[in-house]
């Protein structure tokens, strides 16, 4: 298990450094320069002086040797990951929030992120799993059509439009203002009981959450429809049902958990692609998290803080692929990840 663990997590780390190569070699490569649009460390009013008198360029020079635009690429690019390496520096913003260190931008908001997307895999769990079992053991019946079509609608639903048309019919503005327009704290939250407090904080979770979850229950729901429906035609089930089990027993404690090993393989790559999602969800409610950070990040062509957020969703990819290999093993005994 150690030798494996070693094994996996040096892969990962080369994996990793080739997706950081690739990331820096593209921003460089991209049209756009970020030292064209704003000058690290100075305000507008000193921009504008320093350009009546021919200062913007050696502001736009300083700015290009401090984020290394002037070495060649492969060049930039080792400088900067021995800085990450050596020092644990991510390095400055140059657009987003001028001189202040990335990390500390990426941690202030990372728990706002952290806690959207732990509660939408929570409902995309609870939701669709019941959902899966109960088709597969009516297979064919009209519970079974009846979800798989209305599954299959919700999934091809645009996020963007669903959360605008949710905003538009259900926060406040709308035709019925039942929960918040934007945010995930309410203003006057301090005058607020406790349990008037996780009211609101439901409120203001409640949309935002269910834009992240509903995409995945189409897709979780019909794998776990198919590992149960193999499940429930195993030896293994035949022998129980001899045994006289009760049908909970088997469908719950027998067949689900031979089936739990498809929904693991798609919790590897579940967390990327909801931080992935978070981008626009983020956006849409005015939520200051990862995803809308990583939107102000692009547009104004930051690449210290781009190239923090790259390390961290391929960081976070490779680490939910390593937990759903390590969850083999709770799931089926009989797997052995040494002999890998």
């Amino acid at each position: 298990m150690t030798a494996y663990l070693i094994k996996r997590v040096c892969l990962a780390a080369l994996t990793l450094l080739a997706i950081l190569l690739a990331s820096y070699v593209l921003l460089r490569l991209a049209p756009g320069d970020p030292s064209r649009s704003t000058i690290f460390g100075e305000d507008a009013s000193a921009v504008a002086v320093d350009a009546e008198k021919g200062g913007l360029n050696r502001g736009n020079a300083a700015l290009r040797q401090k984020l290394n635009l002037d070495k060649p690429i492969l060049y930039g690019f080792v400088l900067w990951l021995g800085d990450v390496l050596l020092r644990g520096d991510f390095g400055e913003s140059a657009s987003v929030d001028p001189g202040r260190p990335v990390a500390a931008i990426i941690m202030e908001r990372l728990p706002v992120t952290v806690t959207l997307n732990i509660w939408a895999v929570i409902v995309t769990y609870l939701a669709a799993i019941p959902l899966g079992v109960y088709g597969a053991v009516k297979a064919g019946g009209w519970f079974d059509r009846g979800s798989e079509l209305g599954l299959f609608i919700l999934y091809s639903l645009p996020v963007m439009w669903v959360g605008l048309l949710l905003q538009a019919t259900l926060c406040e503005g709308g035709y019925w203002q039942l929960f918040p327009l934007k945010g995930l704290v309410s203003d006057d939250g301090v005058t607020m009981s406790f349990w008037q407090l996780q009211m609101q904080t439901v409120r203001h979770y409640f949309l935002p959450v269910l834009c992240l979850a509903y995409g995945g229950w189409a897709g979780l729901s019909r794998y776990t429809r198919g590992g149960m429906i193999q499940a429930l035609d195993s030896e293994c089930v035949r022998t129980a049902r001899a045994k006289g089990c009760s049908e909970t027993r088997v469908v719950w404690v027998h067949a689900f958990r031979n089936a739990l090993v498809t929904l693991v393989t798609l919790f590897g790559g579940l967390l990327p692609a909801l931080v992935a999602g978070s981008v626009l969800v983020e956006y849409i409610f005015n939520i200051p998290g990862m995803g809308s950070l990583a939107l102000l990040a692009m547009s104004s062509r930051d690449y210290p803080l781009q190239m923090a957020l790259f390390a961290f969703a391929g960081a976070l990819t490779l680490g939910g692929i390593l937990l759903a290999d390590l969850l083999y093993m709770a799931v089926d005994p009989r797997i052995r990840l040494d002999n890998r």
